[in-house]
C-alpha cells in the first residue's frame, strides 16, 4: 500500500484573492465574478407558499442583510464562522430585492385539505398548487429566483450518494416540484420553516436529507451562496495553474424511469474555469448480466458525450483541450469506444475516464488519536484500486466536521494520462464546487453530486418534455 495526504485545494475569489475555505474567501475578497458584467448585484426574489411561511422566509432573508454571529459556545471558530451579511457593501456584494407583487400565497385551507390524503397523492397535489403560482410569477419575467416556503409535512426521500442508480418508487416533493417547474425557466430555492425559525424543529419539519438543524450563520452562508449562484453569479472556482489544459469535467449517473421499466442516463457537466454547470439528458441504458450494472451502447455513449461537447462549444466558441469523465459504474468496451469516438471526431486529444465507487470493501485507514484521517488522505490499494477521503478531519478547522466515521471514495481508472495522484487532487477540488454548501465536507465531486441531483429530478420528467440545460434549475 502507498499512502499520501493531498494538499487542500485553493479556490479563486474576487480581486485576485484565493483561499482554501469558501466562506473566508467570500468574506475577504468577494465572489470570483466580482466586477464583471454578468455578476448579479440586485437579485429579484419571488416568494411562494402559505402566508405565514412566506412572511417568515422573507423576514429572515431581510434580517440576513446584517451580520449574524457564530453559534454560541463555539469551540471551533474556524468551522462555525459568523455570516457577514448580504448587501452590496460586503461578502457577495449583492442584495436581495423583494416586492409584494412578486409574492404568491397559497391558502392554508387548501394545503391542509391536501395534506390529509395519502402521501404520494398529497405530494402530487401540493406540487400542482405550488406550480401554478410559480408559473404565474415566471411568466411575468420579473424575478431572478423563486423562494418556495415548502410544507414541512412532506418529507423528502433519502439519497444514496453512490448507489449506481436512482430509484423511482417514491414521490418526493422537492424533486417533483423541480421537475414540474423546469419549463418555467426560473431557479427555485426551497426553504423549510426551520431555516428561518429553528424553534420549529420538530420531526415533521426536518428533512430526511439533512436531519440536524445547522446554526443560523451556517444556514445563512449556505442559502445565500445558493441564491447567488442561481441568480447567475459565480461564487468561486477551482484555482488553475497557467500550464493546465482547458478541461471539461463530466459526470454520468443512471436513474430508473417512473414505471421502473427502463434505466436512463443523466449527465451533469461542470465548466471549471467559469464555474458553470450544464445538463444533458441521455438515452436508455442496459444492465449487463456479468456485473449487473447499467451500461451504454457504443452509439449512446458517443452521442451522450458528443452532445455535452457540442454544448460546451456553443458556450465557449471552442472545444476543451481535455475531457475528464467520472461514472458511477464500470466502463465496458462499448462505452470506451463510444467516448473515444466522440472526442476523436472533435479533435480532442486528451481523454481520461474514472470509475468512482463506494469503497466499502473493508479498506479504511486510521491514524493515531481520536480523530478520523485527514481529508485528502489518498492510498493505492492495488494497481487499479485507490481510495480517497474527501471527508475527514480538516486541518484548517482543526476538527472533523462530520457526525459519522468517514468513508472513502474508490477511484478506479479506466483510461488516464495524468498520474492517479493528480486525478485524485482534481476530485478533491471538485468536491468544493457544490454551491449548496460552504463547508469543506462535500463527499462527491460536483460531477457526480450534480448528476445525482439531476437524475432524481429527471426521473419525474416525461421523455417528451425537454429538460433544461441549466444546472441551477436542478440544485
Amino acid at each position: 500500500m502507498r499512502a499520501a495526504i493531498l494538499d487542500e485545494p485553493r479556490l479563486d475569489f474576487g480581486h485576485g484573492g484565493s483561499h482554501q475555505d469558501p466562506r473566508a474567501g467570500i468574506a475577504d475578497y468577494g465572489p470570483v465574478d466580482l466586477g464583471t458584467p454578468a455578476a448579479p448585484t440586485r437579485i429579484r426574489v419571488g416568494l411562494v407558499g402559505a402566508a405565514d411561511a412566506v412572511s417568515g422566509a422573507r423576514g429572515w432573508l431581510e434580517r440576513c442583510r446584517m451580520p449574524i454571529a457564530p453559534k454560541a459556545n463555539n469551540r471551533h471558530p474556524r468551522l462555525f464562522q459568523g455570516f457577514p451579511g448580504f448587501h452590496t457593501g460586503c461578502s457577495f456584494r449583492a442584495e436581495l430585492v423583494f416586492d409584494d407583487i412578486w409574492t404568491r400565497t397559497i391558502p392554508t385551507r387548501k394545503l391542509d385539505r391536501t395534506l390529509t390524503k395519502p402521501v404520494n397523492l398529497a405530494t402530487a397535489e401540493c406540487v400542482d398548487l405550488y406550480c401554478r403560482e410559480i408559473a404565474d410569477l415566471s411568466e411575468r419575467g420579473a424575478v431572478d429566483v423563486i423562494v418556495v416556503a415548502r410544507p414541512d409535512e412532506l418529507q423528502d426521500d433519502v439519497p444514496d450518494d453512490l448507489s449506481t442508480e436512482i430509484d423511482a418508487s417514491r414521490v418526493d416533493f422537492h424533486d417533483l416540484l423541480k421537475a414540474s417547474s423546469l419549463g418555467c425557466g426560473v431557479p427555485l430555492q426551497l426553504m423549510r420553516s426551520t431555516t428561518w425559525d429553528s424553534s420549529r424543529d420538530t420531526a415533521k419539519s426536518r428533512s430526511l436529507r439533512s436531519p440536524s438543524i445547522q446554526d443560523e450563520a451556517t444556514r445563512a452562508w449556505n442559502l445565500h451562496t445558493a441564491l447567488y449562484y442561481k441568480a447567475g453569479g459565480v461564487p468561486w472556482r477551482v484555482q488553475r495553474r497557467s500550464a493546465d489544459l482547458d478541461s471539461l469535467y463530466v459526470g454520468v449517473s443512471f436513474f430508473h424511469s417512473t414505471d421502473r421499466e427502463e434505466v436512463h442516463t443523466s449527465v451533469a457537466q461542470v465548466f471549471d474555469e467559469r464555474g458553470e454547470g450544464v445538463v444533458v439528458r441521455g438515452g436508455p441504458a442496459a444492465r449487463h448480466k456479468q456485473d449487473r450494472q447499467p451500461h451504454l451502447s457504443r452509439p449512446d455513449a458517443e452521442d451522450l458525450l458528443a452532445t455535452a461537447l457540442d454544448t460546451y462549444q456553443r458556450e465557449h466558441q471552442h472545444f476543451p483541450a481535455r475531457v475528464v469523465l467520472h461514472k458511477t459504474s464500470q466502463f465496458d468496451d462499448e462505452e470506451l469506444t463510444g467516448f473515444e469516438a466522440a472526442v476523436d471526431q472533435r479533435h480532442i486529444h486528451h481523454l481520461e475516464l474514472l470509475w468512482i465507487v463506494d469503497a466499502s470493501e473493508g479498506t479504511r485507514l486510521f491514524r493515531n488519536g481520536d480523530h478520523p484521517v485527514l481529508r485528502g488522505t489518498f492510498a493505492t490499494i492495488a494497481e487499479q484500486r485507490h481510495i480517497l477521503y474527501t471527508r475527514g478531519s480538516v486541518d484548517l478547522y482543526r476538527v472533523y466536521p462530520g457526525m459519522y466515521i468517514p468513508t472513502p471514495l474508490g477511484v478506479r481508472p479506466a483510461m488516464t494520462e495524468h498520474s492517479i495522484e493528480t486525478l485524485a487532487e482534481e476530485i478533491l477540488a471538485l468536491s468544493k464546487m457544490n454551491w449548496n454548501q460552504s463547508q469543506l465536507d462535500g463527499r462527491l465531486p460536483i460531477t457526480l453530486s450534480a448528476s445525482k441531483k439531476v437524475a432524481r429530478i429527471l426521473k419525474n420528467l416525461p421523455d417528451e418534455q425537454p429538460a433544461s440545460n441549466r444546472y441551477a434549475m436542478y440544485m
